[in-house]
Parts: structure tokens; sequence; C-alpha cells
């Protein structure tokens, strides 16, 4: 467990970043391609990812230049997902080239104490190795999470969307006291989960504040740097729904199909994580024009409210809108209770 402790300046300070770190996305995406955890999540995108790669000839440099240096594990360099990332992919790759060889040396040596780190990497320390590495990064970055920004900006919306409820009726408080199921708010101390291999730690902000980072590819616990002096960051995963199934009697949702109809009662669930009209055309299995008029229906019953991210739209509840779906969930609750659903 990672316990963050905050005072009030560090209240104040807190903040949830506007867009994803494309840095951390490159660092994240790749344990994607490691693993097979949460896969279901990422089939479509790894996929293209992997016949991107193939197509741009980028296979060997993934093999042997990039997944050394960020293995599936509980560390890798801080240094590759400098903080400044948060602003952007330029100011995060000037924030890499800008790094002290002395701390490239540091955070390789523990790389190579903990995981094993390839021979080459102690080179990193010199400028001219670090800028042909960012070559790579910046090509890999181009083929596998580029051709996905549409989606993943609308991911991170529905998220800014969603804590902006929990901010305007708690402060920043109830904005954390709200982030999910590995989080837990027990004031002034912010408890995250963290990976099982990892001993518990503590981090004192001390008026530093912290940056909150919604990702698209991380999976499971938050990720935070391993260097406490580092401006505080705190990288977590959006919440991916699995692939829509058939509503089944004791499903929660059964009350608002009976009220709704099917792809209402699914648009309303989709939407409850933020979801694109695409996503729910998918969900429901309708056509994207068929799911458009269907959320129409919702926003002008004020159950949606809709705002357009670049060519997409996106579709998130309204205060009504989560109390209707709420209210159907207590419903079910309540009846499989007291025995009524079997």
């Amino acid at each position: 467990m990672l316990r963050i402790h905050f005072n009030d300046a560090d209240l104040a300070r807190t903040r949830l970043a506007a867009a994803p770190d494309p840095l951390f996305e490159v660092a994240a995406s790749m344990h994607r391609l490691q693993s097979s955890r949460g896969r279901w999540a990422y089939a479509g995108w790894y996929r293209a990812a992997r016949q991107e790669l193939r197509e741009q000839g980028l296979e060997r440099a993934l093999r042997g230049v990039l997944l050394p240096l960020y293995p599936r594990a509980a560390y890798y360099p801080d240094f590759l997902t400098p903080s400044s990332g948060v602003e952007g992919l330029e100011a995060g790759v000037e924030a890499l080239l800008a790094t002290p060889a002395e701390r490239v040396v540091e955070e390789v040596g523990m790389l190579d104490r903990l995981i094993g780190a390839p021979g080459w990497a102690g080179r990193l320390a010199e400028q001219e190795v670090r800028q042909e590495f960012v070559g790579v990064l910046r090509a890999y970055y181009g083929a596998v999470v580029v051709p996905h920004q549409e989606r993943i900006q609308a991911r991170i919306e529905a998220e800014r969307a969603v804590r902006g409820r929990g901010l305007l009726h708690g402060g920043v408080e109830g904005m954390l006291a709200g982030l999910g199921a590995m989080f837990r708010w027990c004031p002034p101390v912010l408890e995250v989960a963290y990976p099982r291999q990892t001993r518990d730690r503590d981090l004192y902000l001390n008026g530093r504040g912290l940056t909150l980072v919604p990702s698209y590819f991380n999976w499971g616990e938050p990720v935070a740097f391993a260097d406490p002096g580092l401006p505080p960051v705190l990288w977590y995963s959006l919440l991916h729904e699995p692939a829509a199934r058939p509503l089944r009697a004791e499903d929660p949702e059964r009350s608002l199909v009976n009220l709704l109809g099917r792809v209402r009662a699914v648009a309303l669930r989709a939407a409850a994580g933020g979801a694109t009209t695409g996503e729910i055309a998918r969900a429901a299995g309708v056509s994207a024009s068929a799911a458009s008029r269907h959320a129409t229906v919702l926003r002008d019953a004020g159950l949606l409210t809709t705002a357009r991210i670049g060519p997409a739209v996106l579709h998130t509840l309204t205060p009504a809108g989560a109390s209707v779906l709420r209210a159907a969930r207590s419903a079910a609750g309540e009846a499989a209770a007291d025995g009524r659903v079997s």
C-alpha cells in the first residue's frame, strides 16, 4: 500500500490532469503488450498495435530497446516518465533529454539490481544515445498510441466529468473520496493499492500538492514515482467496462429496461463512465445513428449531457441520470435481499 499524506496546502494544490500523459501511455501500453491481464479491454488495440509495429518495422526495436527498459514489474526508471509529461509529448521528451546523466546512471543501476537491465542501457547517460532512444519512442508512440487518441481523450474527458461532480459536491476531499476501489480517503491520508511485490511506503507531499493523471493503458494498481523527492504524480487506471452481455433478471439494469427500453438502458449504463456515440452503439448492438437518436431522447429527458470532443461526441450522466441508475441498482439489491430475485 502507498499512503499519501496531505496537509491543507496539498489539498489546495491537488489537480486532475486535462489530458493523458503521452510518455506514461507509452510505458503502460508496453505493459499491455507484455501481459494478457485485462486483454479483453484492449483486444482491438492489441491487434492493431501488433500490425502497425510489424508494418513499420518496429518489432526489433520493441524487443531489443523498449521492452527491456519498461518491464512489467514493480520498477522501471522514473526518468522515462517525467512529471512534465502531463503537459504533452514535447514537454515530456524535453525533460527526458534534460535528465542529469548521474540520475540516469543511478536509475538504470537500480533497474539492473532489481530486474536486470540490458548491457547498453548505461549509455543512456550520453546525450547522443538518449536522442536516438527518443527517436524510437516517437516512432512507437506514432504507431500504437496516436491512432487511438480520439478514444483515449474521450475517456479522459469522461473521467474528468465524473471527478468534477465529486469536486463540486465535496471539494478536493470529495474528489479524492470518489476515486474508486483502489483508493481510500482517510483524512488526511489517501491510501492507494500498490503492487503486491512492493513494500508499503509513505509519501509526504509537504505542500507540493498532487497531480492525478488518468491513464487509458494502465491496468490495475496506480503508479507513482519511486523517488519521493520528485514532483508528486499519481497515474491511475480509467474504468474499463466489460463488453456488453444480455441483461439477466437479476441485473440492476433490468428495471431500467422495463422503464426505458433495452437500448436506452444500455446507453444510460455506458454513460456512467462516459461513452461516445460509437461506444453506445457497440454496447447496445445498434447502428451509430440509432444510438444517437436514443442518446438524444435521454438528453432531452435530462438524464444525459453531451459534449463534442474533436470529431467525437461524449455522453455522460447528469445528476438526475446518476440518481436513476443508483435507484435501479438499489431496488435490485433490495429485491435480492428479500428473496424476490433468484
